[in-house]
């Protein structure tokens, strides 16, 4: 496997992956109502697991975050757009993250993480047109 701090950065991008997916499916289910992009955005979601969970689950440790506080950028939204587009970054970026260092732990695993990132950058372009043509 691989050590402490390696599997606390895993878990830390592993919620953020699944969080900014959530959203975006979320406003995609109960705003936009939009069945076939929310099923994709949930098929994402369920993918962004490892299997050793419990392990990866054992190295987290919130109180010493040295980030843990938000900063203005992250507590401020002007419209759904910009909580989509936040949430899109916030996801494609984890999911990198994750394909380095999964590389660690299972080319598989990293791989699957690069399939979870570049279908963001596909969603984001087909659901920046839609949210564009319903402004």
């Amino acid at each position: 496997m691989t050590d402490k701090k390696n599997l606390r950065l895993i878990d830390a991008n592993l919620n953020r992956l699944r969080e900014g997916i959530r959203v975006v499916e979320d406003i995609f289910r109960y705003v936009y109502d939009n069945k076939e992009i929310s099923s994709k955005l949930k098929e994402l979601r369920h993918l962004s697991r490892l299997e050793n969970y419990k392990e990866i689950l054992e190295t987290r440790d919130i109180k010493n975050d040295v980030l843990r506080e938000s900063i203005k950028s992250e507590q401020n939204r002007a419209d759904l757009y910009s909580i989509l587009i936040a949430n899109f970054k916030r996801a494609q970026e984890s999911a990198r993250v994750l394909e380095e260092f999964c590389k660690l732990i299972s080319i598989k695993e990293s791989e699957n993480f690069k399939y979870i990132r570049y279908e963001l950058y596909n969603l984001e372009i087909v659901l920046t047109k839609i949210t564009s043509n319903s402004k």
